[in-house]
């Protein structure tokens, strides 16, 4: 399975270890990266993979929420079949 992180808020240090220490401790792969800085705005989306996760979405999810709270950041978590049907014209 696939699924598609955002985080968006104001950039500070941690955001891309947080993240992807969460990830790693979960055996999810980043197979795609972008991020971006608009002055002090910070925006990164991922693709991610969890064929070797025993985690599910929910849970990676409650635990990326965690750190995007202390980092004060929106992290948001979709399964990439909902985000591209979502994303459909």
């Amino acid at each position: 399975m696939k699924a598609i992180i955002t985080v968006v808020g104001m950039d500070r240090p941690g955001i891309v270890a947080g993240v992807s220490t969460v990830l790693a401790e979960n055996s999810i792969n980043i197979t795609d990266i972008s991020q971006n800085y608009v002055r002090e705005f910070f925006t990164m989306i991922l693709i991610v993979d969890f064929e070797k996760s025993k985690a599910t979405l929910k849970e990676v999810d409650e635990k990326l929420k965690v750190v995007g709270k202390k980092l004060g950041v929106q992290i948001s978590t979709q399964h990439e079949d909902v985000f591209k049907a979502m994303h459909r014209i």
